[in-house]
């Protein structure tokens, strides 16, 4: 509790800063993430249990890359208090750390599981006999477990530090400090090298080798090959845009954030990049699309049924639209036809009318 109450009142967490775009872009992307992404992940996680039932081992991948994102997920209505209250705190200190560790181990639990799925099909594609035990539910467990290992270790890391600080307006902080603490720079390189650039670079020298392979295959069919292309394509976006932003700001900010100036320049494009990995968990199901055959096979199929009933709905409406037309087309056509018989009627009275004018003045 001392620790704590240290913690709270260290004066080197007094950076006044703007917190605004915690009060307006963090909670409308926060709602996104939650309704597309919980109902998203569930359905994954249910594809990816029949991937592993059928003994597949790139579902065991997929759902632990599938659980780590509900565990992410599940800890957003807690950041959403929290942005919501300006930044405040209402909760103790263990549960600011459990949702901090969830919030920022997430990112590199995807990373590691995403590396394996591009490790998988490297060797799958690649090399699809010498490497066979490696390709085997034993094997994948294996690495899972030394995944979600090396992460626990790390997230015992933080832990041991005290997470609350105060800023200027008695707010509650939580799992930030500003300007960054000396022990932070150590664990973000760490999180750079190991955690990102290492996993990015075995990616893409998986995909390249893959590319290469398909490419020169005659036997490959062209659907499959537009598979692959869809799964390679569909990694690497979730790994440049939702973590690449993020990863190159961390080292930024531990190579130059000394004092409050440099803190305050940098919040807002920093906290941006992190609402960008927040994406990674609507972003991962997409992978259960391209990376088994069937379940490609059924979002195809639902692909080609949405596109069928937009089309319908269009042509449907189109229709309507040209009905319309010809209808009003057509009651204009009475409407002049009524007037024109009208304007005959009234021009021939006038003519009866001066003949018989006409016949009174002769006689």
């Amino acid at each position: 509790m001392a620790n704590e109450t240290a913690e709270i009142e260290s004066p080197s967490t007094n950076c006044t800063l703007d917190h605004a775009i915690h009060q307006t872009l963090f909670p409308v992307v926060y709602i996104i993430v939650l309704s597309i992404g919980l109902p998203a992940n569930c359905l994954a996680l249910y594809y990816g249990y029949l991937q592993v039932k059928a003994k597949n081992e790139l579902g065991v991948y997929l759902c632990n890359l599938t659980v780590a994102d509900l565990l992410y997920i599940f800890s957003l209505p807690f950041w959403l208090q929290y942005v919501l209250q300006h930044d405040n705190w209402t909760y103790n200190e263990l549960m600011c750390r459990i949702c901090g560790v969830l919030l920022y181990e997430n990112i590199y639990i995807s990373i590691g599981f995403l590396c394996c799925v591009s490790i998988d099909r490297y060797l799958a594609l690649v090399h699809p006999f010498r490497f066979h035990q490696l390709r085997t539910m034993k094997a994948a467990l294996v690495v899972s477990s030394i995944i979600w290992g090396k992460e626990i270790l790390t997230s015992y890391f933080f832990f041991t530090h005290g997470e609350f600080s105060k800023d200027p307006d008695s707010h509650i902080v939580c799992f930030e400090h500003y300007p960054m603490k000396d022990w932070e720079h150590s664990i973000n390189y760490y999180r750079f090298f190991a955690g990102f650039l290492l996993p990015i670079c075995l990616l893409l020298f998986s995909y390249c080798h893959i590319f290469k392979v398909v490419r020169k295959s005659q036997g490959t069919q062209t659907k499959k090959k537009v598979q692959i292309k869809h799964l390679v394509l569909s990694t690497v976006l979730i790994f440049v845009i939702c973590f690449g932003p993020y990863h190159v700001l961390v080292v930024i900010r531990s190579l130059f954030e000394k004092d409050c100036v440099f803190a305050s320049r940098i919040f807002n494009i920093y906290h941006f990049s992190l609402l960008l990995t927040s994406l990674n968990s609507v972003a991962d199901p997409v992978l259960y699309c391209f990376a088994n055959e069937h379940t490609y096979k059924d979002f195809m199929r639902f692909k080609g049924s949405c596109v069928s009933f937009f089309s319908c709905r269009k042509a449907t409406n189109l229709s309507y639209e040209l009905k319309r037309v010809e209808a009003t087309s057509e009651e204009n056509g009475r409407s002049r036809n009524v007037s024109s018989k009208r304007e005959a009627s009234e021009l021939c009275e006038h003519k009866v009318s001066a003949n018989e004018s006409s016949g009174n003045g002769t006689e």
